[in-house]
């Protein structure tokens, strides 16, 4: 079963597809089946073209896994990829030419 652990919107910069690209939905994702667990941190790049504008582009979406193991959810282990998180989806954003402007999110965080 995959759970959004994580997820909140941020203003970003980016272009992709010819588009530009104002949003950023960063997600921490938790995915637990046959007593394996993962986790992954994934970001996706939207135009933001307006404050209701939050369609998430699938072209400009990009992901990592960052824990694979036997066992369970941990808040402790959860924590920890929180903790990270911003290193982990700056990491991924620098790769393909974008950026995330944590100082200025466009929503509360949601945790599941």
């Amino acid at each position: 079963m995959e759970i959004n652990v994580y997820s909140q919107y941020f203003k970003a910069q980016a272009t992709f597809s010819g588009v530009e690209r104002r949003g950023a939905h960063v997600l921490l994702v938790s995915d637990s089946e046959a007593g394996m667990i993962s986790y992954k941190v994934a970001v996706s790049f939207f135009p933001h073209r307006d404050p209701e504008d939050f369609a998430i582009s699938y072209d400009a979406y990009f992901e990592k896994e960052i824990f694979s193991a036997p066992g369970r959810r941990s808040k402790k282990r959860e924590t920890a990829f929180l903790d990270s998180l911003r290193n982990e989806i700056d990491a991924i954003a620098s790769e393909h030419g974008a950026s995330v402007d944590w100082e200025h999110p466009l929503n509360d965080a949601r945790m599941g």
